[in-house]
């Protein structure tokens, strides 16, 4: 019988030397996510690769993998090889990069998988899961939620920006399975919460509601949630674009459980919220955002269903513009 929530799930014990020298875990980049999850594996003793470009390569050797954290501070050496030096298959591949740069990843990494390699996604959306089951088949994958703030600095480093930091992942089918019990033991107690979840794909709809809600209206109207709101009609903009969202996600036959959306109607109108999304900063430093994989993807599977979204299509289209301005 499949438990029924997140905790972690009886059956895993404490990680020992000999289970650890059996998981072999490539993670797939050391940006402000994968290098966060991957340095703490990694401080942890576990069994720990990335795979990353030769630049970044040459500053970790330079000055380690930096992790500036509430949790705490950390330099760590990890192991490091680069796209053509990847050889034998890996146990895990856990894959956290942009989605604008999954397909180059794709084709990085998949030397790594042999025909056990377990691959733990933690993109936002749902598109790449599409993608990756076209490469690899829907056998290789498991599904995963990350819930992380973090960025890299001018310097390279990964600072932590709030103290979250989980990540949960399970089996599409939602079964409990011999992989999902190896995959926990390698993940538990290394420094941050990690759990199964046996409802992943609801878990991975309800973080992209989130993400588009958050991301469109921070974008879109260009400010934290406590601007927002102070504004008159702000707060009313912020609701409107969570309903939007979770109504294509209900929709597409996974509509958020009602204590979800009491949460985020909280947080997207709470005065005085600094509260913006990972979206936002990217777009606040001129670099690349997901637009596509989290508003786009979102927006073209509710007009398939006839859903009426004017402020994500809004969104869309004014952060489709910067997409395409910073590319001349």
């Amino acid at each position: 019988m499949k438990p029924s929530s997140n905790e972690p799930i009886p059956f895993a014990p404490a990680l020992t030397v000999e289970d650890d020298e059996r998981m072999r875990i490539l993670v797939v980049g050391a940006g402000a996510v994968g290098g966060y999850f991957g340095g703490r594996l990694a401080q942890a003793g576990r069994d720990v690769t990335f795979l990353v470009h030769a630049k970044r390569a040459e500053e970790i050797r330079a000055s380690g993998l930096q992790i500036i954290s509430a949790h705490g501070d950390a330099t760590i050496h990890p192991k490091l090889v680069t796209a053509s030096d990847l050889r034998p298959p890996y146990d895990i591949v856990f894959l956290s990069v942009k989605n604008y740069a999954l397909t180059s990843a794709i084709n990085d990494f998949a030397p790594a998988v042999g025909p056990s390699t377990v691959i733990l996604p933690a993109l936002n959306g749902i598109r790449h899961m599409d993608l990756l089951e076209q490469r690899f088949g829907k056998r290789a994958l498991l599904g995963g939620v990350c819930l992380v703030a973090t960025q890299l600095d001018a310097s390279g480093r990964i600072v932590q920006l709030a103290d979250f930091q989980s990540l949960a992942y399970g089996e599409l089918d939602g079964n409990q399975t011999t992989r999902l019990e190896d995959v926990d033991r390698a993940f538990r107690g290394a420094g941050f919460d990690a759990s199964v979840s046996f409802h992943i794909l609801q878990d991975m709809w309800q973080k992209w509601v989130q993400l588009a809600s958050l991301g469109a209206i921070t974008c879109l109207l260009r400010g934290n949630i406590g601007e927002i709101v102070a504004i008159p009609g702000g707060a009313d903009l912020s609701l409107s674009a969570l309903r939007e969202c979770a109504a294509v996600a209900a929709a597409c036959g996974y509509p958020p459980s009602p204590k979800f959306l009491e949460e985020k109607e909280a947080e997207f109108t709470a005065a005085g919220s600094p509260l913006t999304s990972s979206m936002y900063r990217d777009l606040a430093r001129n670099a690349p955002v997901e637009v596509d994989s989290i508003l786009g993807d979102l927006l073209a599977r509710g007009h398939k269903l006839g859903i009426s979204t004017p402020i994500l299509q809004a969104a869309f289209v004014n952060l489709s513009i910067y997409q395409r301005a910073r590319k001349y």
